[in-house]
């Protein structure tokens, strides 16, 4: 499955969540990832998480669909991470 995940989490726990979420995702922008991902590893990702997160403060949104391809992605100004340029 391809996701995009977004997250809004304490300045103090920031670095702990980008760290985690690059194990699984490519990072894209700030808090933004974005990549293909196993049901499985989505699950070891949101259980990480939330070991990381205050849930009472803190969000994280996840954005599922079954392939790439159906999403349409548009960048306006500079793009800060461009994950197309893999060997």
């Amino acid at each position: 499955m391809y996701v995009i995940l977004v997250y809004d989490i304490g300045e103090r726990r920031v670095g702990k969540m980008l760290k985690h979420c690059r194990k699984y995702l490519n990072w894209i922008q700030n808090s933004v990832f974005e990549g293909e991902i196993t049901e499985v590893k989505l699950k070891e990702l949101v259980i990480g998480a939330k070991k990381i997160m205050n849930e009472e403060f803190d969000s994280l949104i996840l954005f599922k669909s079954r392939d790439q391809k159906w999403l349409d992605k548009q960048i306006v100004g500079k793009e800060l991470s461009n994950i197309d340029n893999f060997l």
